[in-house]
């Protein structure tokens, strides 16, 4: 596995992509309601990355993805392809947004609630979210990609969830993926240790039931084998001299 170390001017670059990239879930926040369609939300989100930011959306035509967003509902985990159906209250929804300027990636996702929805799938936001942020808080130089996934196992399964293992965490910068996988489950001390100028996303996938999954026929779309709710949170993190900096930080979580 060959991981690379950004230099300062690459860093710059993917300050500023992260940055964009938490933007675009700040503008689509207040279009998540009852009655939208997340052909609707993946359409307002390409023309605010091409037109505002000047940007290109990552996802559109990577490996024949056909839109620029993926927006998954419920009982998908991840790589949800938008479409006519409209979100109904109650609906939980991840929007991953990777936005791409001067040839660098920036990537993040974000839980939203639907309208009011039922506790038990806050309880399910909340921990995958407190998952993520405990998963990053082991980021520093010295550290191993075993202890991030150690401190994301530990919450998750204390508190009765399972992590879906076919999907990880995963280097980037000029590539959309690049080295290392970083598995949200693990051993503290093993893998591979972590050296300042790594760039890479954290994005933990819990399901309320079993772990197991299957992708649909579209040969995308990641859902629960049980049907039972699944969420996911992602940012991308900086390895710094001094520990971490969260490149994808919205303006609530500062």
């Amino acid at each position: 596995m060959s991981i690379s170390i950004k230099n300062p001017s690459e860093i710059t670059k993917m300050r500023i992509a992260g940055k964009l990239a938490a933007e675009v879930l700040e503008m689509i926040a207040p279009h998540v309601i009852p009655g939208i369609s997340t052909d609707e939300l993946d359409q307002i989100c390409h023309d605010y990355i091409v037109n505002q930011q000047q940007a290109i959306p990552a996802p559109l035509n990577y490996r024949g993805f056909p839109k620029s967003i993926c927006t998954s509902i419920n009982q998908t985990i991840c790589h949800g392809i938008p479409s006519a159906k409209k979100l109904k209250k109650g609906d939980i929804i991840n929007i991953d947004i990777t936005v791409i300027k001067e040839g660098y990636h920036g990537d993040t996702s974000q839980m939203f609630a639907v309208g009011a929805i039922a506790q038990h799938a806050q309880r399910l936001m909340d921990i995958t979210r407190e998952s993520l942020f405990l998963g990053i808080e082991q980021v520093k130089p010295g550290a191993t990609f075993g202890d991030i996934g150690h401190a994301i196992q530990k919450h998750a399964e204390s508190n009765r969830y399972s992590i879906v293992r076919e999907f990880c965490g995963h280097g980037i910068g000029k590539n959309f993926h690049e080295d290392p996988h970083v598995m949200h489950f693990g051993k503290q001390g093993e893998g591979e240790v972590l050296e300042a100028g790594m760039i890479f996303t954290i994005e933990p996938m819990l399901n309320i039931g079993k772990r197991y999954m299957k992708v649909l026929k579209d040969g995308w779309t990641a859902v629960t084998k049980d049907r039972s709710l699944s969420a996911q949170w992602e940012h991308t993190i900086l390895v710094t001299p001094e520990g971490y900096e969260i490149l994808t930080l919205r303006q609530e979580e500062i």
